[in-house]
């Protein structure tokens, strides 16, 4: 968490510019630690440390710091992300260049400079069915359902951004509202993305802009590509994972929505099945999904 507070110094004017470090009920000490530490590093004239009253999730906890701060634009910063020089005035730069881009992302990196994937197309039952598959012929076929975007060098509109480090226009959270509470982890981000575009904001991806992410455990596809580098299947999703699931396709597919993408995925899940068996392929989808993919399915 510090060493995200310490990459924004000298990127914030302590004059006009909030940071607020927003302690999610960690119940772990590290409150007086952190308050500690913002005021021994100097940090305390933009700096400061709310409380929430209870760990409701990572989107509740993102609440409680937009709540607690009136701005223009938000920025939204994992703590386990550091924002490069500049990243911050580039953001805002082009979001006032584009007035109609409500939520913008920069390139995200790990600390020894590799690409992250942070862009990504809409969650549908067709790319559950692709996630399971894992087969190339039939990804590339259907491409344009295929969660992960190929980025490059350029700006460009995407579907939804990761909330590792993203800008938000404060027109977009007065349209749509804070972030979905009743995501405790997982799909919140590109719920919230989806819920933007469809009031007539547009979300954009500046990889001019870049932030250092030392880990990406919370993004499903980065844990799969992790999972098929050390040839282990990906460990159990915790439960509300699934849960999240659920709602995000019963908010945008409606009451079936979860049966959808459940059917989809089961039948992606046969193909890499069938491979795995044939020795073609190593594992990777998560212990027991086809299981916990019905937690809150049955939920109207």
């Amino acid at each position: 968490m510090l060493d995200a507070v310490s990459s924004l110094d000298g990127q914030v004017d302590p004059v006009t510019d909030q940071v607020i470090v927003v302690d999610n009920d960690s119940r772990d000490g590290s409150v007086p630690f952190i308050e500690a530490a913002i005021t021994q590093r100097g940090y305390g004239a933009w700096c400061s440390l709310v409380r929430a009253p209870r760990n409701s999730g990572l989107a509740a906890g993102n609440n409680v710091g937009i709540r607690a701060a009136d701005a223009d634009f938000y920025l939204l910063l994992d703590c386990e992300t550091r924002v490069a020089p500049g990243a911050i005035a580039t953001l805002l730069s082009e979001m006032k260049a584009y007035p109609l881009v409500g939520i913008a992302g920069p390139r995200l990196e790990t600390p020894e400079g590799e690409f992250q994937l942070s862009c990504f197309r809409d969650h549908s039952p067709v790319s559950e069915l692709l996630s399971a598959a894992e087969t190339q012929p039939l990804t590339a076929a259907l491409k344009c359902y295929d969660l992960s975007v190929a980025v490059g060098d350029e700006p460009r509109d995407v579907d939804w951004v990761s909330f590792s480090c993203v800008l938000l226009r404060r027109e977009v959270i007065e349209r749509v509202g804070l972030l979905d509470e009743g995501y405790y982890m997982f799909f919140e981000d590109s719920d919230y993305c989806r819920a933007a575009r469809e009031t007539g904001f547009r979300v954009r991806y500046f990889p001019a802009a870049r932030a250092v992410v030392r880990s990406l455990s919370g993004d499903l596809l980065s844990a799969t590509r992790e999972a098929q580098r050390s040839a282990a299947p990906p460990k159990r999703q915790p439960r509300w994972f699934y849960k999240s699931r659920a709602r995000y396709f019963r908010k945008g597919y409606g009451p079936l929505g979860p049966w959808a993408a459940n059917t989809c995925w089961q039948l992606g899940r046969s193909v890499s099945l069938g491979r795995e068996l044939a020795g073609r392929k190593t594992p990777h989808v998560a212990e027991k999904a086809w299981l916990d993919n019905w937690i809150d399915a049955f939920k109207l």
